[in-house]
């Protein structure tokens, strides 16, 4: 660690699964920082092996828990779940970001709070976990990191389709119209595209690595703060 993260420790016990000290600190560790610390290994191999647990855990758990449902109707639940605004969704419940080994660069410009960066670190997470503890463990800290949402109804509802919610909502309370705007900043090869939305006196803020993911967290952010809890 460099001294600007958090002590995992407290991470460890909020997952509530031990990790390899070694896996763990690669889990947490950004691009940004391997780019400004010599190279160093990087989350994404394990992003790339966390994606495909989280995936498979989810839709073996949807298939058995909604024996009713159809195709189309499983999918799009499972989309919800395992979408960037979902995870970085999870990630600030955990307070994910404190722990995350950042570039100076990324830290100055709200990195630990980017929904892009929170959702790829669960998903390296989750890959970690899998190396360390196998297959079972793995599936098992994926149905409690989405338990939440699963549990919550109304809240599942939004995160499957926050831009319809927020619209729903605003019409709901007369708030007008959603406008949305789009920025974009970086490189090419590593764009990140920030969304804000104005609904009424609303303006809500989100970032994603497309378009699209980043109106659909700025939706989420406007709806958690349009719709009373």
């Amino acid at each position: 660690m460099t001294g600007s993260e958090a002590d995992p420790s407290a991470l460890v016990a909020a997952l509530g699964v031990q990790i390899d000290e070694g896996l763990l600190a690669l889990a947490l560790t950004h691009r940004s920082f391997a780019y400004e610390n010599g190279g160093v290994p990087t989350n994404e191999r394990l992003e790339f092996l966390g994606d495909s647990i989280l995936g498979q855990a989810v839709t073996v758990m949807l298939y058995r828990t909604y024996p009713l449902l159809d195709e189309g109707d499983l999918a799009k639940r499972r989309a919800s779940l395992v979408s960037s605004v979902a995870l970085a969704e999870i990630a600030r419940g955990l307070g994910l970001g404190a722990y995350i080994r950042l570039g100076r660069g990324e830290i100055l410009t709200g990195g630990r709070d980017k929904s892009s960066i929170l959702a790829d670190t669960v998903e390296a997470l989750i890959g970690a976990v899998y190396l360390d503890t196998g297959a079972d463990a793995a599936t098992a800290f994926v149905l409690r990191l989405i338990a939440p949402m699963l549990n919550d109804p109304g809240h599942f509802g939004v995160s499957m389709d926050p831009k319809t919610s927020l619209q729903e909502a605003a019409a709901r309370l007369d708030a007008g119209v959603p406008v949305y705007a789009i920025a974009e900043s970086g490189p090419d090869h590593s764009k990140v595209f920030i969304a804000t939305v104005t609904v009424g006196v609303v303006v809500a803020t989100g970032e994603g690595t497309s378009k699209k993911h980043a109106e659909m967290a700025a939706a989420l952010e406007a709806w958690n703060q349009l719709v009373p809890r």
